[in-house]
């Protein structure tokens, strides 16, 4: 009988250290640090550094985010990258944190923006949600955010040219319990062939098909949408997503194919499951140097 007392004790400890762990995890962020090397920066002795942003869902760190705001601002960076999914499209919900956050973005440095699906469900189910997708859309570009929807856009970083392209799949290729195919001919329906002189940096929401922006030809792919999964190892490593796919292939990492590389962001905030264990929210800061 003391024996099982012991037991229920020690299970009610564990079971309190992880319910604290997951509370700190949904209200602190880190910022992670990657080095991405390439032939196309060679000759460039500039430190350029680019921020990725990805899953904020409304999220608040400190008082209108500027917790959030003072880190950002502490990097200098050169350019904000924003993978979608800012807003929870939800039709009791409001956009405006989501909004005023990134607003405040772009009084730093300029801002591009590729849609997640929860701007796409927005747009695309007007029956649903009204003008809400106008209104967020008109909000951050009056702010100064350049939105690609299945678009490119040029700019240069230190010396280099970059070409930043906004990838918007169909919403069907986010639905959960199964997985879509993506083909490279997909990808280059929407947003055309990638061109190999300029450094291409795709935005792609969902990190499933990163395969395919691989093969396509994209030089650095962001995505975000698995949030780093719900529940990790230790190590990182996501054991579920919050599609309830098991071990995916990419959650929340950087993963090299030779010069070629694909980063995945674990976000900054959750929805619907507010779950994180050893799967803390980020800022990803690129440091972007040639060979």
């Amino acid at each position: 009988m003391k024996n099982g007392k012991t037991w229920l004790g020690l299970l009610g400890l564990l079971a309190l250290a992880v319910l604290l762990e997951i509370w700190r995890e949904l209200h602190t962020f880190r910022m992670t640090h990657y080095t991405i090397v390439s032939s196309k920066w060679a000759g460039d002795g500039a430190k350029n550094k680019v921020l990725f942003l990805s899953d904020l869902h409304n999220h608040v760190y400190g008082e209108q985010n500027e917790t959030l705001l003072a880190a950002i601002r502490e990097e200098h960076p050169d350019a904000i990258l924003i993978g979608g999914d800012m807003p929870v499209a939800k039709i009791e919900g409001s956009f405006d944190d989501a909004a005023k956050f990134v607003e405040a973005l772009c009084k730093i440095c300029p801002v591009y923006y590729g849609n997640g699906n929860h701007e796409q469900r927005y747009k695309e189910n007007k029956a649903r949600f009204g003008d809400a997708y106008e209104r967020y859309k008109k909000r951050i570009c009056d702010a100064g955010v350049i939105l690609l929807e299945n678009e490119s856009v040029s700019f240069e970083i230190g010396t280099k040219r970059v070409r930043i392209s906004g990838l918007e799949l169909p919403m069907d290729s986010y639905k959960k319990w199964r997985h879509s195919t993506v083909r490279v001919q997909d990808i280059t329906e929407r947003i055309g062939a990638c061109p190999h002189e300029e450094y291409q940096i795709l935005l792609a929401h969902n990190p499933e098909y990163a395969d395919s922006y691989l093969a396509w030809g994209a030089d650095l792919s962001l995505c975000g949408h698995l949030h780093g999964g719900l529940v990790c190892l230790p190590n990182g490593k996501s054991l579920i997503t919050p599609q309830f796919h098991l071990f995916p292939k990419y959650a929340g990492e950087m993963t090299r194919v030779g010069e070629q590389a694909v980063i995945v962001s674990r976000g900054l905030g959750t929805h619907t499951i507010h779950v994180r264990l050893f799967n803390p929210a980020e800022v990803v800061v690129l440091h972007l140097k040639g060979e």
